[in-house]
């Protein structure tokens, strides 16, 4: 059975490196143009790409999916199935090539947080369990019928970071299994069920990281856990951004009003919430380096 990948990020190599380990063909790789990054504007290959040139797979870098190029060429590696992990939508004419389809790997427990963030939004929203599944693409995204999925719980100060970590080697382990199950003809599709009760994971943008400290402290808490390391909840401080990566709920001192903060100039900084406090642990100040509460107040005067 021959497959082709598609994916781009770290989290993807996982499940393709998997895929090869597990003795599967696969015959190529789609993954997103190099782009320029960095203060020399290098092209940047991505991460998908850099595993699947030392592995010595062909790669497909298509800058329009729906290229007649592209197209021709992706036919020509005559894929049964293709497996998309953290890559982008793609149209019809791409995921209905195979004769198997095209499987996808999403970090949730669908039908829960489709969309293009379920990590961060699950943390963000105090959950206590997250997953993994695999499912058929269709025409809506993250609607397919469901192949396989499995669970795994949150920590109460577990980071998004730590959560994607533990979510994409679970992923890869979970995508052998049900391309195993594909090629062997050994599995049961389950449509997803419906309900006006779904959350969603929307793609996140700047504004959606700034700190609102009128809010609960856990809420606050939730935000800053499910925004690290990336892309980062921030504050003002003194007129520039600080962004916090990791931080700690305390108990709220009285005549502290939501925004205010306390510190000592040496150990400790800490951000008065509607009914708590956030004690900074890892930050970044603007212009600075990402550094410790201690390293940070020992050059700056507050």
């Amino acid at each position: 059975m021959k497959i082709v990948f598609m994916g781009t990020p770290d989290f993807a190599v996982a499940s393709l490196s998997a895929l090869v380990e597990a003795g599967f063909e696969v015959a190529g790789v789609v993954t997103a143009a190099d782009k320029p990054a960095g203060r020399g504007q290098m092209l940047q290959e991505s991460a998908v790409k850099q595993y699947a040139v030392a592995k010595g797979i062909t790669v497909l870098q298509p800058l329009k999916l729906k290229d007649p190029i592209f197209i021709e060429e992706l036919r020509n590696l005559g894929a049964d199935l293709q497996v998309v992990v953290a890559f982008r939508m793609l149209p019809e004419m791409v995921w209905d090539m195979p004769s198997k389809g095209t499987i996808n790997l999403h970090a949730s427990l669908l039908p829960q947080y489709r969309g293009a963030a379920p990590i961060n939004h699950v943390i963000i929203n105090g959950e206590k369990e997250s997953g993994a599944t695999t499912f058929f693409l269709k025409h809506e995204i993250d609607t397919g019928d469901v192949i396989f999925s499995e669970k795994v719980s949150i920590a109460d100060d577990e980071t998004a970071g730590e959560l994607h970590d533990k979510l994409m080697h679970l992923g890869a382990g979970l995508l052998v299994k049900t391309v195993t199950a594909i090629e062997s003809g050994d599995y049961k599709e389950q449509p997803q069920p419906e309900s006006e009760e779904l959350k969603h994971a929307p793609k996140i943008f700047k504004d959606d990281c700034a700190i609102d400290w009128n809010q609960p402290a856990q809420v606050v808490f939730n935000r800053i856990r499910g925004l690290s390391p990336y892309p980062t909840a921030f504050t003002k401080l003194n007129d520039k951004t600080l962004k916090i990566f990791k931080a700690e709920l305390e108990d709220k001192e009285p005549g502290i009003a939501a925004g205010g903060f306390l510190t000592d100039g040496k150990t400790f900084l800490k951000f008065a919430t509607k009914d708590g406090f956030i004690k900074l642990i890892d930050i970044q100040y603007e212009g600075k380096r990402r550094m410790s509460v201690e390293e940070f107040l020992r050059g700056v005067r507050l």
